[in-house]
């Protein structure tokens, strides 16, 4: 049965569309018609997780599956969990709203070395035990993780997930589904079942699985392969078209991947390891993508990823095929993080649209020197010459990215990330021109498994030395905010990222003390603590001072070594991640560590001759680089249609789920709506035109409503009957259209001429209340001529006003004794001006107080109407 959940969405709750779990293209497959039900359960908040996009991807492709069902679940705000703990109902699934119980598998999205505490939070929540020891009598759904972290080093997390998934989804997924398909319909047990999928590359049963004393880890069980491969898959951008949140979301656009892996071998860096070879999209796909995308969404932006998008050489001819396209429509395209030597005026061009999008490049390193120890590939002329195109096409700021404790790194490297900044400053100057601003972000290098620095790692004091070397600097530059990463935050990443299976217990107890994901935000120094506490309780702490100073330094002297943290570990000992097979070759990334000591660069083999890492063959495939097409002619700038020729005035309302809907989010949903209709909606003028969607007056968070009114100024005439057919099927069903109207384009918005609003609300009260009670109760407001209430101005000052004077009626509807507590329900009717002055529902309780000397409770808020004048 479903969980019952409806009662703990409420509006007293933040953002409660979060859990709603009707967004548009959100997939509803009947619950009766699956065999195997899956659950993807994001462990971020829902706006992080609904616009991840490889969560989208896999939810689509798993709900393209045969007698296969996917639902969703995210971490609740703290709000809500506070609500499920206090009721005991379990965490469920947005979707269905049933408990994540009923499900037959959930995995995880685990790419982040610190995620896992609040993968724990969500099992508990569910009321699932949290090992797959604790699991596996009981009849509970099969827990796997992903991503890029469980991917790299699973070892940390193996004692709470019954298998990780390793590498692309996409068809591993899939594979997954089919067998635990035929081994529910054979009744295999857990542990046969589990089997089973060990026998799929790129599943890993970490039960089967065992550590030796040196960290290294061999199979326990037969027919269980020694390494377990990574899985790799080809990108299907039309897999990435789906979920259209109410709520605004971290990436709160459609999202195309052009290009998957990297190749450029940057040394500190492990997605470029993780994901080789780098496989280009067909140019016509990512066009068709896109196009059918914002059309089925309603998005006015869009952004192609790819590690280096850069590096997808068809970028500027499909960032010129779509602008053109869509040149009418007021869209914005922006691109992640960019290689600088590649950024050129093709690529200035097809960014932004009427808004400019921010640009954003990763230096790495002030020198030369340090940028070809970690092979980054990129020379002094060539940063000037990306910052500079970049300035000379509008970019009044840019966004850097910088690193600091780089293997072989020194004072001079260090201060010459300011030195450069400075340098780049002067270069870009002109006569009417402002400054050029920048925003730096220091981060610590943090050793990665699978990479050549895996084996490197620098102390926390070094690390607080140069942050402070580094702030002298900047105290001379003006135009240039800097962030630090915490250096603590660093050393937790790494003493978790390398760890074994022995930090199953520091994470469990991390969690027990109060160690979310979100807990650093809000306090760093209790998350910390939480660590720190859970660390030396399970003994470890020995092992987390060696992280702290700097355990694997290659680059120290031998002086160095002696004194601080003994000898660097021979490069042959095991790793507790070599079991699983990347495709890169461990001897590879020696022999590029040693080429780092050198500052020997290695070319980018999608470009260039092979680098022999081991990668390209039958598991794993080769790189697949796609000649550009010619970039088309520059069509023009989206230029706003001002025309007003016709206004639709729309009465509509708001009902069921869509109460919890926010007016802002309202606002975006109409938006998105007019898009997908194809309506032509008029736009302001200047530099950020906005379409010209007047909703009359904003309802309460929680209100329904079948009263409201927005009004529509459209280019052309279109007839009223097709207009509300066409706006309506892009609408949810609880947004319902009463009625169309067309005015006179000089006619006021009705924003400008609401006098008066009416409501119907029931309200409850603790004591005894009958009908006749009731009812002396308002004729006792009616016959007053003052009821005074304070309140606080916009500006902070207090103003005392007559409630009564607000009130035009007020009768009772209806009453119900029969309930715990008695409710009534009353309509009334306020004034509600375009100038602020109107009458809340929650100020009719005050008045029903102010007579009847006992407290009420307001149970619902319906608006039946707004009043306009002429």
């Amino acid at each position: 049965m479903a969980v019952a959940v409806e009662k703990l969405i409420t509006p007293d709750i933040l953002k409660p569309a979060r859990y709603l779990g009707n967004e548009r293209l959100a997939v509803h497959k009947p619950w009766d018609t699956a065999s195997i039900r899956w659950v993807l359960t994001y462990p971020e908040v829902y706006e992080v997780g609904a616009s991840n996009l490889g969560h989208i991807i896999l939810y689509n492709i798993l709900n393209a599956q045969p007698r296969q069902l996917c639902d969703r679940a995210y971490l609740p705000g703290p709000d809500l969990s506070a609500k499920l703990r206090a009721t005991n109902t379990p965490l469920f699934a947005v979707e269905s709203k049933r408990s994540l119980t009923e499900f037959d598998i959930l995995g995880f999205n685990l790419s982040y070395e610190l995620g896992a505490t609040n993968i724990l939070e969500m099992l508990d929540l569910a009321g699932i035990p949290l090992t797959w020891q604790e699991r596996a009598a009981g009849n509970y759904p099969l827990i796997f993780a992903g991503g890029q972290t469980a991917t790299s080093n699973p070892e940390p997390y193996t004692d709470f997930f019954d298998f990780i998934a390793l590498g692309d989804g996409e068809e591993l997924l899939p594979e997954i589904g089919l067998v635990l398909e035929e081994g529910k319909q054979a009744l295999l047990s857990r542990r046969e079942l589990l089997l089973d999928l060990a026998q799929i590359p790129g599943v890993y049963v970490p039960q089967f699985y065992q550590m030796a004393a040196d960290g290294s880890v061999h199979p326990v069980a037969d027919n269980v392969p020694k390494r377990i491969l990574r899985r790799v898959a080809t990108p299907i951008p039309a897999y990435s078209i789906g979920l259209v949140p109410y709520v605004e979301t971290v990436h709160d656009r459609l999202t195309i991947e052009i290009r998957r892996g990297c190749t450029r071998g940057c040394r500190f860096c492990q997605p470029g390891m993780l994901t080789r070879p780098a496989r280009d999209v067909e140019p016509d796909k990512v066009v068709e993508a896109i196009e059918q995308g914002m059309r089925a969404t309603g998005y006015n932006e869009f952004s192609l990823l790819s590690l280096s998008c850069s590096d997808y050489l068809s970028l500027p001819a499909v960032g010129m095929e779509i602008k053109n396209r869509l040149k009418n429509e007021n869209i914005t395209l922006s691109l992640p993080s960019q290689r600088v030597d590649r950024f050129d005026e093709n690529i200035a061009n097809i960014l932004g649209g009427t808004r400019q999008s921010g640009l954003t490049f990763a230096p790495e390193a002030g020198t030369q020197r340090m940028r070809d120890i970690v092979n980054k590939g990129l020379t002094n002329e060539e940063l000037l010459r990306g910052v500079k195109t970049a300035w000379e096409q509008g970019w009044d700021k840019i966004k850097l990215y910088f690193m600091i404790g780089l293997p072989g790194e020194t004072d001079a490297d260090v201060i010459g990330i300011a030195e450069t900044v400075s340098w780049l400053q002067r270069e870009c100057r002109g006569q009417g021109r402002r400054p050029l601003n920048f925003n730096l972000t220091i981060s610590n290098f943090t050793p990665k498994p699978h990479t050549p620095f895996q084996w490197h790692s620098v102390s926390t004091a070094e690390f607080q030395r140069k942050q402070k070397l580094l702030r002298q600097e900047f105290r001379r530059i003006r135009g240039v905010k800097v962030n630090f990463t915490d250096v603590r935050l660093s050393a937790m990443e790494d003493f978790i990222g390398r760890g074994d299976r022995t930090l199953g217990k520091v994470l469990r107890r991390a969690w027990e003390l109060g160690a979310g994901m979100d807990s650093w935000y809000e306090s760093m120094d209790k998350a910390f603590a939480a660590w720190g506490s859970a660390i030396a309780q399970a003994g470890l702490d020995w092992k987390y001072r060696q992280v702290e100073q700097g355990e694997w330094n290659l680059f120290a002297t031998t002086q160095e070594q002696s004194s601080e943290v003994g000898l660097a570990p021979s490069l042959d000992a095991p790793l507790p991640w070599d079991h699983i097979d990347t495709g890169i070759d461990k001897k590879w990334l020696k022999e590029d560590l040693q080429r780092a000591l050198e500052a020997a660069i290695v070319p980018d083999c999608s470009f260039d001759g092979c680098s022999h890492c081991g990668v390209c063959g039958t598991d794993f495939g080769h790189n697949i680089v796609i000649e550009p097409p010619a970039v088309p002619e520059f069509a023009g700038e989206f230029v706003p249609n001002t025309a007003r020729i016709q206004r639709l005035r729309v009465w509509f309302g708001k009902q069921k789920d869509m109460a919890l809907v926010s007016h802002l989010d309202l606002m975006r949903l109409f938006d998105r709506a007019v898009r997908r209709a194809s309506l032509p909606v008029s736009f302001t003028g200047g530099f950020h035109p906005h379409p010209r969607i007047s909703v009359a007056n904003a309802l309460a968070l929680g209100a329904t409503s079948t009263g409201e009114i927005v009004d529509f100024e459209l280019t052309v005439p279109v007839d009223v009957n097709i207009f509300r057919a066409n706006l309506a099927k892009e609408l949810p069903p609880d947004i319902p259209i009463y009625d169309v109207v067309e005015l006179d384009l000089k006619a006021p918005a009705a924003s400008q001429v609401i006098e008066a609003a009416e409501y119907l609300i029931t309200v409850s009260t603790t004591g005894e209340a009958t009908p006749a009670q009731w009812q002396s109760w308002i004729e006792q407001i009616q016959t007053k001529t003052e009821i005074l209430w304070e309140q606080i101005t916009k500006s902070g000052k207090h103003q005392i006003v007559n409630l009564r004077d607000r009130l035009l009626e007020l009768e009772l509807v209806a009453t119900n004794t029969n309930q715990t507590e008695p409710t009534a329900t009353l309509r009334y009717l306020g004034i509600c001006r375009p100038d602020g002055v109107l009458l809340r529902p929650e100020q009719i309780l005050f008045m029903l107080e102010n007579v009847a000397n006992i407290e009420f409770h307001l149970c619902h808020i319906q608006r039946n109407r707004l009043i306009l004048g002429i």
